[in-house]
This record gives structure tokens, sequence and C-alpha cells, in this order.
């Protein structure tokens, strides 16, 4: 059966662009499904989804929109509705990837529906932002960004060569077979930064070898934010988490933070989950001039010219314990705390940098006085690297990956 591809497209301004990019994605043997999201005019071809039916969606009439031109409110507007109308069509089986062209508000409002649908559906968008931060328009999908060399404006040389590419690229997505192995593993979790890699490869190997698949993140903000959505998607049976600096950075206002819900998904789906105070010695900044005025009295570490690391403090630890004790009282499934008493990272640990003890304690102390009395907390007189550790931390996750299988059951 031909596979149908979604075009996410203004109609109005930019016709005869996403006619020659329709025309070309049937060219190669791909079935088209064209949405409209247009509000100044009328589209140059007839739509398979009006304008009116993702205005309505994002809670407005088509023809106030029309009658208003008031280009900003439009953007708002069609950016609210094409998520809902995306994912209603999608889970009818109506397309199979989605492709758009644009420049700001085009990016915004296509960007924003291929966001709502699951990862693994090819998502192509080709965009003239395609060079900057694309964070705000990706997020946590698997939104595959081209850049347009030449503005959505015309059909000329450049633009339909990049256009004709466009459609290769999306058909070749789509067209493509994934080969499933024989046996589908469980999929576990796992944060990562490069002061925790040991410990994290060895639990991985530990999981692999008694048949689990390791879904590695790497702690960066975006990385924890991507975990956190597979885990509420229903992707992941189990979460080693044993990096969990982003809350560090979320505290101390660094460059890293995953935002105020990480440590959320694992609780409210219910499904074990141990966590590790992972690098929380440790707020990320870009290079040393990055660094607000004022923490300029703090301990810093250069991690490499553009990475600069403060350690945390006692008070800042403390604020830490209390939030996790926080989320993870909300968790509905089984949970277990291990924390390495002789530090948290490379650079937390006896005779290096970040090696301070009483800090460490804070955020321990605060995590005992507020968290549920029935959540485990083992300490361990090791570093978090050394394997005796990570070892424990795996050994802990598969013993709770057991237990809750027969309660499954």
């Amino acid at each position: 059966m031909a596979k149908t591809v979604a075009i996410i497209g203004a109609l109005d301004t930019k016709g005869a662009e996403f006619a020659f990019l329709k025309a070309e994605i049937e060219k190669r043997g791909c079935k088209t499904l064209v949405i409209n999201v247009g509000v100044l005019g009328e589209p140059a071809f007839p739509p398979d989804v009006d304008a009116a039916v993702v205005a309505e969606a994002g809670g407005a009439k088509l023809e106030e929109l029309v009658a208003k031109r008031d280009r900003g409110e439009a953007m708002h507007v069609m950016a609210r509705g094409i998520p809902l109308v995306m994912r209603k069509l999608y889970d009818e089986g109506k397309f199979d990837a989605v492709i758009s062209m644009g420049g700001g508000a085009g990016t915004v409002i296509a960007t924003s529906g291929m966001r709502s649908l699951p990862v693994g559906v090819p998502k192509l968008m080709v965009t003239t932002l395609a060079s900057g931060d694309t964070s705000p328009y990706v997020g946590t999908s698997d939104i595959v960004m081209m850049p347009t060399v030449v503005d959505v404006a015309g059909l000329n040389r450049i633009s339909r060569m990049i256009f004709t590419y466009a459609a290769g690229a999306i058909c070749g997505m789509v067209l493509s077979e994934i080969e499933k192995p024989a046996e589908e593993k469980p999929l576990v979790a796992a944060t990562m930064f490069g002061n925790t890699t040991r410990a994290v490869n060895h639990a991985r190997q530990i999981m692999e070898a008694n048949g689990y698949e390791v879904l590695v993140f790497h702690a960066t903000g975006a990385g924890g934010k991507t975990m956190e959505m597979l885990i509420q998607d229903g992707f992941i049976a189990g979460v080693l988490d044993i990096t969990t600096t982003e809350w560090a950075d979320e505290i101390c206002g660094g460059v890293l933070s995953a935002g105020p819900t990480r440590l959320e998904a694992a609780a409210k789906m219910g499904i074990p989950q141990v966590v590790v105070p992972g690098c929380l010695d440790m707020c990320n900044f870009w290079a040393p001039e990055t660094v607000p005025e004022k923490y300029k009295d703090r301990l810093f570490y250069r991690w490499n010219p553009n990475v600069t690391l403060m350690r945390t403090t006692p008070e800042e630890n403390a604020r830490m314990g209390e939030i996790f004790a926080e989320k993870l009282n909300a968790a509905k499934g089984p949970v277990v705390v291990l924390i390495p008493t002789q530090g948290w990272s490379e650079l937390d640990a006896p005779g290096k940098p970040f090696w301070w003890p009483e800090a460490d304690q804070a955020f321990i102390d605060a995590l005992k006085r507020n968290l549920r009395p029935d959540i485990p907390v083992i300490l361990m007189d090791h570093n978090i690297n050394d394997p005796e550790f990570s070892g424990r931390v795996a050994e802990t996750l598969l013993e709770l990956l057991r237990q809750h299988s027969k309660k499954e059951a």
C-alpha cells in the first residue's frame, strides 16, 4: 500500500511552492494529504483539510481571522489548532509522514503540529531557521530541520533544487523499512554525563546481560526532557536515573536545565526507578564570561573551553533534597534512592576539586527528612563511578523490575 505524506502549508501565500512539493512527492509514488494553514486569502489549489478545520481546533472561526487580518493572532490560533488536527488524523491512519516549508510563522505552526506526533513518524521541516537555535521548534521530537538556503518565496533554480531534495528526503524516510529484531527487549532509560560515564556504562552492561535494551540520555536538559517524554508515552519499563544533574541547573540558573517537571514521569507512570544524585555537585555554564556576576566568588572548574562547572553549595543541595523528596513521594511504582557517600562525580571525590562532603550531606539530610518512609535510601561508601556502586544500582533496578513484573502478572 502506498504511503501517505501529510503536507502542512500556507496555500494562500506559498501555493505554487507547495504545489511543486506535492507533485514531487507524488512523482515518487507516495500519496499526499494537504492541510492548509493559510488564513490571509484563498488557497492556490484545493487542500484535503481546509484552514477552517485548523482554525476551529485552535478556538476561532476562519472568517473572523480573515476579517481581522491580524497575522500574529492568526499564527497563534493555527499553532494551537494544528497539533490537535494532526494527532487526530494520524490516529485515524490518514498519513505516515509529514513535511512542511516556511519561514518564521510557517515553522512555528508546522512544527507545533509535528511535535504532537509520536517518535518514529518521519517529520521534515524545510525552513529558513534551520541554521539557528532550533530547540523551540524541535523540542523533544525527532523533527529533521532542512535549510531552505533561499526564502520560501517563489520557484527558482535554487528553491526547485531544495524542494526536490526535500521531497526525496521525506519519501526516502517514509519508504524505508525498519528491520525489527526477532525479540523486542524491554527498554530501560539511563541518564549520563561525562562525569558519570563509567558508572552508566557498567550499569548498562549489566542490564543488557539480563535481557534489557538501554537507552542512554545525555543529561543536557534536552536529554532529560526527551527521556521524560518517552516515559510518559509508555516506551520505558524502568529507569536508571544515575545522573540527575539537570536539577542543579534548574536551581542555580544553569544552561542545562530540564525544567521543573524533571523526575515526574516515572513517578506518574508507576514504573520502577532507581534514583542517584549523580553530578548534583555541579551546575553548568558556557564559557567563564557567561557566568552570572552573582556567582563570581564561587568554586569553578573549566571542563572545556566552552563549559564551566560551578560547585553547588549546602543550601542548594538541601533545596534539591526537598525537591527530590517531593517528586519521589508522588511515585505510584517502586523507587529506591542510592547515594554514593564518596562523591557524585569524577570531580566530587576525595582529593578532587569538587570534594565537599558537607554539601553532599545537606542533600541527604533534606531528602531523608521529607521522603516517604517506605522509599528506601541506601548509602554506599563508594564514589558514583566505582563498579561496586554502579553494579548495585543495576542489580537494584533488576530486582524492582522482577517484583513489578510479578505484580503486573
